[in-house]
């Protein structure tokens, strides 16, 4: 019988489809997945560094794993991806992990599994400047074969004062675009209708071609022109992407998306504070202004386009007017979504070694519950500018509160819902806004 592996994950869509390589290189040497952690063999945490919220989920995780090993002396416990990058040997102390591998180190598992004895845990944290795992299919964790991630890219190069990824991920290298292509196009071939393309910053995607490969001898593929390569697979393939650094996007990403129908017409652009003296400390390269030059450039190339972003509230040395500019910056915008948090200080990060985190955190909190209240009163602006509108829907299930209502995101990644009792999941359909709340499109067939 195969031995059974169970893979939890944490933290983004990168690691969603880091996990599905896992699963892709450990079902080459028997491996099947399970979603029964008692039933398992190989018990895996793919886990996330980016807020301290993120790896105390996971320390508690692993006291759950305990409890197992102790059942069960014989399961292999592992801690994959940033967290394991970035503790490390840390892990190992207990003897309750078994093996700890960063997120460059995913080919080595099954010779770490198997080496893997009472008293000798395995590590592997060892960061590449090459790897891009492009020749592995990934094995789709998706239940309803809806939609697929793909990787185009890994590390990133940004070094934002406050982020840990550079030091979890390593350095910025693209994939081979080819390979991209080949993996949408065989995802499409099994019935998925959307692709997200993925990266810390797609667009500072540029691929070229290396010596080794006469076949596209001196050829550079830049990321609307991959943005491009995708979307020709079929008008039937949605193309998401995620995610847009400010400073990096450029008009040639937003002609493509207004080229291509199948191109969502949705951006995830991170703004992280609205004030030039907390963008210059975070280490951002771009200015308030800058920003909101790229969003009236945006919503002039692709009208309607859906924004939606991230920002950090209670940064070192955020005075109340840095937060002001902050929440006129959401005013100005009017983001249709957006993830917001209150700063957590990384270990290891510049700001972690130059800047005192010195806002406490009633003041914290505070600063986060103002910017959640006004992004709540912004968004509905958003959304009600929808109504009246006809949207093209993927049809993703029914509805969660009434069964015999259908959902499913419309290109600007807005939620709707309609009276359907004709299509099924994996259909396109054509719906008229009639209504709106603060999170989803009040629909009807058009």
């Amino acid at each position: 019988m195969n031995k059974k592996v169970y893979i939890e994950t944490y933290g983004c869509q990168m690691n969603v489809n880091d996990s599905e390589v896992v699963l892709s290189i450990l079902q080459g040497v028997g491996y099947e997945r399970t979603t029964d952690m008692g039933e398992a063999d190989l018990i895996l945490a793919n886990t996330c560094s980016i807020r301290e919220n993120a790896e105390q989920r996971v320390h508690g995780r692993i006291d759950v794993f305990r409890l197992e090993k102790k059942k069960r002396p014989g399961v292999i416990i592992g801690i994959l991806g940033c967290m394991a990058e970035r503790l490390k040997d840390k892990l190992l102390e207990g003897r309750i992990v078994d093996l700890v591998a960063g997120p460059d180190a995913y080919r080595s598992l099954p010779a770490m599994v198997a080496a893997v004895t009472p008293g000798n845990p395995q590590i592997e944290v060892q960061l590449s400047r090459t790897e891009t795992y492009d020749d592995i299919t990934p094995v789709r964790m998706d239940h309803n074969g809806l939609s697929a991630y793909i990787s185009i890219m890994r590390g990133c190069n940004n070094c934002c004062s406050y982020c840990v990824v550079p030091y979890t991920r390593g350095a910025e290298r693209s994939r081979d675009p080819y390979t991209i292509v080949a993996e949408a196009r065989d995802v499409f071939s099994k019935g998925y209708k959307e692709v997200s393309l993925l990266g810390q910053n797609v667009d500072s995607y540029l691929w070229k071609a290396p010596e080794d490969c006469p076949e596209h001898a001196g050829e550079s593929v830049s990321f609307a022109q991959l943005l491009e390569m995708v979307a020709l697979i079929s008008p039937e393939l949605r193309v998401r992407f995620s995610t847009s650094y400010p400073s990096d996007i450029t008009d040639e990403v937003l002609f493509t998306m207004a080229k291509y129908e199948n191109v969502c017409n949705h951006i995830h652009f991170p703004v992280q504070s609205g004030s030039d003296v907390m963008l210059e400390k975070m280490r951002r390269k771009y200015t308030r202004q800058w920003y909101l030059d790229r969003v009236a450039r945006i919503r002039e190339i692709v009208p309607d386009c859906g924004l939606t972003t991230d920002v950090i509230a209670g940064f070192c040395g955020e005075s109340e007017q840095d937060h002001q500019d902050t929440l006129s910056l959401f005013e100005l915008v009017k983001f249709d979504a957006a993830f917001m948090f209150a700063y957590s200080e990384r270990p290891g990060t510049l700001a972690s070694k130059k800047y005192e985190d010195d806002i406490p955190q009633d003041v914290k909190t505070r600063r986060l519950n103002e910017i959640i209240e006004l992004q709540g009163r912004m968004g509905f602006i958003r959304y009600k500018e929808q109504i009246g509108k006809t949207l093209k829907v993927l049809v993703e299930g029914p509805s969660k509160k009434t069964p015999d209502e259908l959902c499913g995101r419309a290109g600007n990644y807005m939620m709707c819902v309609w009276p359907d009792k004709t299509h099924k999941v994996g259909d396109y359909v054509e719906v008229t806004v009639i209504d709106a709340t603060p999170a989803t499109l009040i629909c009807k067939l058009a």
